[in-house]
């Protein structure tokens, strides 16, 4: 019969998404080295979302790292009602990201890595456009920049 003061549960606050799961390939003298890399999302629906991306021999312990980078990086949103305060326009490396909020009941209109992370952010209405690059990270972290240069709106 087990304890159940020593079972420890592991119930975490933020729900956690895998974005990309890349493979990695290396030539090597004695043969191919391979290494796998996970970009992970992680966010409460409430107003906070972080993003971590980590390497590793095996997928499982690439997404544990992962995540507890994307803990390490947590960012809150000054979110208005459902959606962003304003509009804001960022560019990271070769991704430009377009943010624009939505009226209520527009929903998610965005792409790719973009509705994953505003999901978890707890954004329900917002309007997005991708523009130049198609790199699902760079798309990650031009967004997470975009996130992090809204201002709140006084009333």
């Amino acid at each position: 019969m087990i304890d159940k003061k020593f079972v420890r549960e592991t119930k975490s606050e933020f729900d956690e998404k895998v974005l990309v799961i890349r493979r990695i390939s290396k030539k090597t003298p004695g043969g191919n080295y391979i290494t796998f890399s996970a970009l992970v999302a992680i966010g409460d629906h409430k107003n906070r979302v972080g993003l971590g991306l980590a390497r590793s021999l095996e997928v499982p312990s690439a997404i544990a790292k992962a995540i507890s980078k994307a803990k390490k990086s947590i960012i809150t949103l000054p979110i208005t009602g459902t959606t962003i305060p304003q509009s804001v326009r960022v560019k990271y490396k070769a991704a430009t990201i377009l943010l624009k909020p939505a009226p209520r009941g527009a929903g998610l209109k965005v792409g790719s890595v973009v509705r994953s992370i505003l999901n978890l952010a707890g954004v329900d209405n917002a309007s997005a456009k991708i523009i130049r690059s198609r790199n699902k990270i760079n798309n990650a972290y031009a967004t997470i920049l975009a996130l992090k240069s809204l201002r709140q709106i006084k009333k």
